[in-house]
């Protein structure tokens, strides 16, 4: 375990606030991280993707680089693209 890794440990378990934090915007992460692999494993652009499931590349890049508020009706119409 590194510094980071031993921070991230004391500081999740003395603020309870920040572990939550913490643990959603990580799983937020792999979501984005997950999309974007699938999408360039099928090789895709964003921009093809977009115009896949009508949308705009800013919005695949949203989704890949924040995955915030992702309804389950897009990731629905990406997988069916991808």
């Amino acid at each position: 375990m590194d510094d980071l890794d031993r921070y991230i440990d004391k500081r999740k378990k003395s603020d309870p606030e920040f572990a939550e934090g913490y643990d959603e915007g990580c799983e937020r992460f792999k979501i984005g991280v997950m999309l974007r692999e699938a999408r360039e494993s099928c090789g895709l652009t964003q921009a093809e993707l977009a115009t896949a499931i009508s949308t705009t590349k800013s919005a695949i890049s949203r989704l890949e680089n924040h995955a915030e508020d992702i309804r389950l009706s897009t990731l629905n119409k990406v997988a069916n693209a991808l």
